[in-house]
C-alpha cells in the first residue's frame, strides 16, 4: 500500500447517548425505515434516531434544517456528549436467523477515508442514484454529522482482525441495548489499542456490504469539504463467523403463467424436478446450489419445481446476463435472465415484483396471499461479493442482504475536525 497514503480507518471522537437511554433511541438505517415503521420509533423516545435520519417539517418547512436544529437542542441539552478521546467502538450484534438458531456479529465503528471508488481501497458492488445522493448530501450538508453507519467489510485473511476483536468482547461492555429482536452491546476502545485495531481493519481494501449511497455522499461532501473527509463505518471481518448473508427470493404478483409452457423452454438450461407436497425446500436448494446454480419456482397448488443449471448450459448466448465474469457467474444474475424474466413475460397481465429474505413469506405469499409464483434461491456468498467489486462489476438490485442492519445512534460522528490518527 502506498506509504504516502493517509490511514483508511483511524480512531474518532465519537458522539453518544447516555448509555442507560440507548434502546429507545435505536433505530434501523433511514433506507429500510417504512412510513408505518418511522411512527413507531419517533413514538420511542423524542430523542430517537428517528427524528435525525428520516427528518420531517412542518408544511412548507426545511426537513434538513429540522433535523440541524434538533441535532444542536439535544447537543446543547446534553442529550448527546462527545467522547473525551479518539476511539474504535466495538459492536456485538446477537441476531436470530429466520430458519432457527442465532449467530453474534462483531464489527468495529472507525473513521474511514473517503475517497474516490477510482483509488480502489473501498470498493463498491452496487449502482447508485441521484435522488437517494441528493436527499443524503442535503441532510449532510445541514447537520455536519455522519448520523449513521456505513457497513464494511474486510479480507482479513489471517483473521487478525477477528481475534482482536473477540478479545475486545471478552471484557464487559459499556452499553447494551435491543433495538427489533437484535441484541448489541458496545465497548469504548481508546489510546493505542485503538489504532492497532483500525490498522488491522486497514491493511487491505474494504468492500462496501451497506451504504453505497451514503458513501458516495461522504465522497462529495469531502470535495468541498476537505477537512471532513471521513465517514463512520462498521468494519467486520469477511471471516466472522456471524457474518450473514441471507438470499433474497422473488415474489411474482399477476395472472398466474402456465408452468409447463415455462418448464419446457426450462430445460435448454436446467435439469427440472418436482418437490414433493411438504418438501424442505431450502434444505433441498441447499443440496442443489452447492457446486452450481439452482433455484425453486413455487407456484399455487403446490406446484414446487426445482431448477439445477446443466453443466453445458449455452450461457454466453443468454444477453443481459452481466458485464463481467464475476457477475455472470452469480446465482441471482442466471436466475434473474433466465427464470424470473420467464415468469414476468408469461402472464397476460402487467406483473408486480417484491422481495424478502423470509422463504416462509415466500411460499406464504403463493400459497395464501394471491402470488403468482415464488423463485427461491441461495445466498450470495461474501467471495462473490469481493471478486464482483474486484472486477469493477455491478451486482443485479437485492442481490444480497446482509443481517442484522446496522442501528443508527449507537454512535455519531461530528464532521468539520479532522480526526486525528493516534
Amino acid at each position: 500500500m502506498n506509504a504516502e497514503l493517509p490511514p483508511l480507518g483511524v480512531p474518532f471522537r465519537g458522539e453518544r447517548y447516555a448509555p442507560a437511554r440507548v434502546s429507545a433511541v435505536l433505530a434501523p438505517p433511514y433506507d429500510v425505515i417504512a412510513p408505518e415503521d418511522r411512527a413507531r420509533y419517533a413514538a420511542r423516545d423524542p430523542h430517537n434516531m428517528v427524528h435525525l435520519i428520516v427528518p420531517e417539517a412542518p408544511a412548507g418547512g426545511d426537513r434538513y434544517a429540522r433535523a440541524a436544529e434538533l441535532l444542536a437542542t439535544w447537543r446543547r441539552d446534553g442529550v448527546l456528549k462527545r467522547d473525551p478521546a479518539d476511539a474504535v467502538y466495538v459492536v456485538a450484534q446477537g441476531f436470530a436467523l429466520p430458519a432457527g438458531g442465532r449467530r453474534i456479529r462483531l464489527g468495529m465503528f472507525a473513521a474511514v477515508a473517503a475517497e474516490p471508488f477510482a483509488g480502489g481501497r473501498v470498493r463498491p458492488h452496487e449502482r447508485t442514484h441521484a435522488a437517494p445522493k441528493a436527499d443524503r448530501l442535503a441532510l449532510l450538508e445541514a447537520t455536519r454529522t455522519n448520523l449513521e453507519s456505513i457497513f464494511l467489510l474486510a479480507p482479513d485473511a489471517d483473521r487478525s482482525l477477528a481475534k482482536a476483536l473477540g478479545q475486545v468482547v471478552a471484557g464487559p461492555p459499556d452499553v447494551q441495548a435491543e433495538l427489533d429482536g437484535v441484541d448489541t452491546r458496545l465497548w469504548v476502545v481508546a489510546g493505542t489499542a485503538a489504532q492497532r485495531i483500525a490498522t488491522l481493519a486497514g491493511r487491505a481494501p474494504l468492500y462496501i456490504a451497506d451504504g453505497h449511497h451514503r458513501y458516495e455522499t461522504a465522497v462529495a461532501y469531502a470535495r468541498t469539504h476537505p477537512e471532513a473527509d471521513r465517514v463512520l463505518s462498521l468494519v467486520v471481518s469477511a471471516t466472522d463467523p456471524g457474518l450473514t448473508i441471507l438470499p433474497t427470493h422473488r415474489i411474482i404478483f399477476g395472472a398466474s403463467p402456465d408452468p409447463e409452457r415455462l418448464i419446457a423452454a426450462w430445460r435448454q438450461w436446467f435439469e427440472v424436478g418436482r418437490l414433493a407436497p411438504g418438501a424442505d425446500s431450502p434444505e433441498r436448494l441447499a443440496e442443489l446450489g452447492r457446486d452450481r446454480t439452482a433455484c425453486v419456482v413455487v407456484f399455487p397448488g403446490e406446484y414446487e419445481l426445482s431448477l439445477a443449471l446443466k453443466a453445458d448450459a449455452p450461457l454466453d448466448t443468454v444477453p443481459d446476463l452481466g458485464k463481467t465474469p464475476a457477475v455472470r457467474a452469480l446465482d441471482i444474475a442466471r436466475v434473474e435472465a433466465l427464470v424470473v424474466r420467464a415468469i414476468l413475460g408469461a402472464g397476460t397481465t402487467t406483473p408486480a415484483l417484491s422481495y424478502t429474505a423470509d422463504t416462509r413469506a415466500a411460499l406464504a405469499a403463493v400459497r395464501n396471499g394471491g402470488a403468482a409464483a415464488a423463485v427461491l434461491l441461495n445466498p450470495t456468498r461474501v467471495e462473490q461479493v469481493f471478486a464482483v467489486a474486484d472486477s469493477g462489476g455491478v451486482m443485479p438490485p437485492k442481490s444480497t442482504y446482509f443481517v442484522p442492519k446496522v442501528p443508527s445512534g449507537l454512535v455519531l460522528s461530528p464532521l468539520g475536525n479532522r480526526e486525528r490518527s493516534l
